[in-house]
């Protein structure tokens, strides 16, 4: 009797244990994706676009978004176009290398300012920098119907996730032969911050009411930049005027940007410049 009930028991046994071994994980996985499905669950991953968060300091926004500029051929003002004869255009020509300037065609990712928006970014920048004391109270804002906004990405090819976004903002060519006076002629706007990093003034002020030691510190401070130190190897050559002043901050991987403060006397235009 015993010897029987032994046997039953070690065949009941056996029975689980195949039983187990066949229904066992199919129970297991309905279980689990009980708690998965119908629900939602967050999980962090770095999708494509990651890289456009990448984290730059100030100082590397401005050296980065500097070697872009100067890797293009465009002149950053109207007195440079009419001034630069065929000797000195070597000074403007595209030196190439890792960075690129380029227009972004899909426009703003939804983390940047929109073309609807950068004109009152603008008219913010400039009533900061006028509260700055670096513009007069004279200029004027900006109008959509008076310029023309262009969205750029500043990239460092060989480490794409380096990049910044610009919105140029430029006097309209329909508007050259208007009154130009305390008018913005040319800017460069963080597409992320609405801050001003390169202008083009035209203002009542002469040279000499100019104070370009006081400009940059004010503009350092309205960045956020560290502090910069002055331009010690200046090349006369390098400008197409005697009025300007030129400092230096630390970059990226031991670069550094050269900022540049100056004044057109002709057309009475102030301007603070990051690019050749």
């Amino acid at each position: 009797m015993k010897k029987t009930v032994k046997n039953a028991c070690v065949l009941a046994g056996t029975l689980a244990v195949i039983a187990l071994s066949i229904w066992g994980p199919e129970a297991l996985a309905r279980y689990r994706d009980a708690g998965v499905l119908n629900e939602i669950h967050a999980q962090t991953v770095e999708g494509e676009q990651e890289g456009y968060r990448y984290s730059l300091s100030r100082n590397e926004k401005l050296y980065l978004l500097s070697q872009c500029l100067n890797s293009q051929t465009l002149p950053r003002s109207e007195q440079n176009s009419l001034l630069f004869d065929e000797a000195e255009e070597g000074v403007l020509q595209n030196v190439g290398g890792s960075y690129a300037f380029v227009i972004n065609h899909q426009g703003p990712s939804g983390k940047e300012i929109t073309e609807e928006k950068i004109y009152e970014a603008c008219n913010e920048g400039l009533a900061a920098l006028k509260e700055a004391g670096i513009l007069p109270d004279s200029v004027k804002e900006v109008k959509a119907a008076d310029y023309e906004a262009e969205l750029y990405s500043a990239i460092d090819v060989l480490e794409p996730r380096n990049n910044v976004s610009v919105w140029q903002m430029s006097l309209s060519e329909s508007r050259q032969n208007a009154d130009k006076s305390n008018r913005l002629m040319d800017a460069y706007i963080d597409a992320d911050s609405g801050k001003l990093y390169e202008f083009y003034v035209r203002t009542p002020l002469s040279w000499d009411q100019i104070d370009p030691d006081a400009i940059i510190e004010s503009w350092q401070n309205y960045l956020g930049l560290e502090a910069p130190q002055e331009y010690a190897n200046d090349n006369p050559l390098s400008e197409t005027t005697p009025y300007y002043k030129k400092y230096v901050f630390d970059g990226m991987d031991d670069g550094y940007t050269v900022v540049t403060v100056g004044f057109y006397e002709g057309i009475s235009e102030l301007f603070l410049k990051i690019s050749k």
